[in-house]
């Protein structure tokens, strides 16, 4: 296969609910050519391998543009992305998440955005999928990679890999890889890539499907071990930014660390509401600072830091668990 327009890398672990609807929105992309589809199989444990075999057999005619590593152990998300880049061939790099799945034109008008604009990243809009129903989730448009760069520190941008491609030589040249081992805050990888670019390019338009079927997943699943990788990911996020950056963006960098503790308040539990507490106290000084977000998320952040915590549970209980079941589900 010659002339490689994107690489698609999708790691494979306990999804076997969901790769055969991935495989197949990717396998249908209006791109015929010049893409490479490269599974990861992170010793997923289930019945997704076969699913996936059996799903390939239905596409003979992407049967050369497939390529399957297997991971004789599991490694972790950021491992099996790792090892995709390794294989990866394509001018550009797409991550798609094996639980989640594209719009069939979501390849060929990424990319050609990306050369229209000789882009080195381009992102677009997405979907949060719920069992019933779509939220549509729109992304802010930037002009330069800094301006980009501050958006994902405020917090008004995403940082996920999935809603974006990058150029592979983005990673090559600056030595940039996931952190094996720390999952949790992975994608802040796409900050360090994004302080690389040049060029940045935008798409009105939602392609990806990002499937969240469990509302309470963050109480249910927020471990000590995710809290130990999550925080290894912001300091070394920061440590990046510092060192290439210094003070220029003193600012965003409280802004950031605001964005990453903003989930202990998006709960009724009062363990993580401490953590809120605990978790880069310095930072609560930019809270009114950062027009950027909206007014109910900074009076969330301001009643958290007046320690009022029962009105936070309350709106919790209206706004999450009741309004949001309700629509999304």
């Amino acid at each position: 296969m010659t002339d490689l327009k994107i690489s698609v890398i999708i790691p494979i672990y306990n999804v076997q609910n969901f790769i055969k609807r991935c495989a197949c929105s990717l396998f249908e992309q209006t791109m015929c050519d010049g893409v490479e589809f490269i599974f990861v199989n992170d010793a997923t444990p289930d019945k997704s391998m076969e699913i996936l075999y059996a799903t390939i057999k239905e596409y003979p005619e992407r049967k050369g543009q497939i390529a399957i590593i297997e991971h004789h152990k599991n490694k972790g998300l950021p491992a099996a992305r790792n090892t995709g880049l390794k294989a990866a061939k394509g001018e550009y790099i797409f991550h798609c998440d094996s639980d989640d799945f594209l719009d069939r034109n979501a390849l060929e008008n990424m990319f050609l955005a990306a050369k229209k604009a000789d882009a080195d990243i381009v992102w677009c809009d997405w979907y949060l999928s719920y069992k019933k129903k779509e939220r549509y989730m729109k992304q802010p448009e930037y002009l330069t990679p800094i301006e980009a760069l501050k958006g994902m520190l405020s917090g008004t941008m995403k940082y996920n890999v999935w809603n974006k491609i990058a150029k592979r030589e983005l990673y090559e040249l600056n030595n940039i890889t996931f952190p094996d081992g720390y999952g949790m805050g992975e994608d802040m990888t796409m900050i360090c890539l994004f302080s690389y670019a040049k060029k940045i390019a935008y798409i009105p338009r939602a392609f990806y499907h990002y499937v969240k079927l469990n509302n309470n997943a963050f109480s249910q699943t927020y471990s000590n071990k995710h809290l130990m990788e999550l925080r290894h990911n912001v300091k070394n996020t920061l440590t990046f930014l510092e060192n290439k950056y210094g003070d220029e963006l003193k600012q965003e960098y409280g802004f950031f660390k605001l964005d990453i503790k903003y989930p202990f308040l998006i709960t009724d539990n009062y363990n993580k509401y401490k953590l809120w507490e605990e978790w880069f106290p310095e930072a609560n000084k930019y809270i009114q600072k950062n027009r950027n977000v909206s007014v109910i998320r900074r009076i969330i952040q301001l009643l958290a830091n007046k320690r009022q915590y029962w009105l936070i549970c309350i709106y919790y209980k209206l706004a999450y668990k009741f309004i949001y079941r309700i629509i999304f589900n």
